[in-house]
Order: structure tokens, then sequence, then C-alpha cells
């Protein structure tokens, strides 16, 4: 195993991080902005309103997404296996 396929496993790594956790964390990054927006035209600042709404809508990604999820997962895994053997 040379430097190039290192670091080629090493991006695919990366990216395969970045597209599982971007639907979670632009979400829950849209939730706490509305919300935040809403606190502040009602004026209601209560800290576990927006807990709430963000792990609801992190529940929700990973219920509805959680097959692809796994999916890309273990095809990153797979070819991780092959690549070892080699």
């Amino acid at each position: 195993m040379n430097a190039v396929m290192v670091a080629e496993v090493l991006r695919d790594g990366v990216w395969v991080v970045i597209k599982l956790c971007a639907p979670m964390l632009l979400l829950s990054m849209a939730v706490g902005v509305l919300l935040a927006i809403f606190q502040a035209v009602t004026q209601i600042h209560e800290q576990t309103l927006s807990f709430i709404f963000k792990l609801t809508v992190v529940v929700l990604v990973l219920l509805i997404g959680g097959g692809w999820m796994m999916e890309t997962l273990l095809d990153y895994a797979r070819g991780l296996f092959e690549l070892m053997i080699s």
C-alpha cells in the first residue's frame, strides 16, 4: 500500500463522514435558527425548547435516512476490507 492509496482511502472516509453527518447537521442548524427567530420575536427564552426540537429533527432524520446511512457506511467498510485482502 503506497501513499497514494492511503490518501485515497482517507479522502473517501472523510467524504463518507460528510455525507452521513450533513443532513442531520444542516437540518438541526436550520431548526435552531428558526427557533431562535421565534424566541426573539415572542421573547420566550426557554433553553430546552430548541433542544427538544433539534433532538426530534435528528431522530427523524435517522429514522428516515438510517437505511441509506448504513448502506453507505457498509459500502465503505466493504471497500476497505477488499483493499486489505488484495
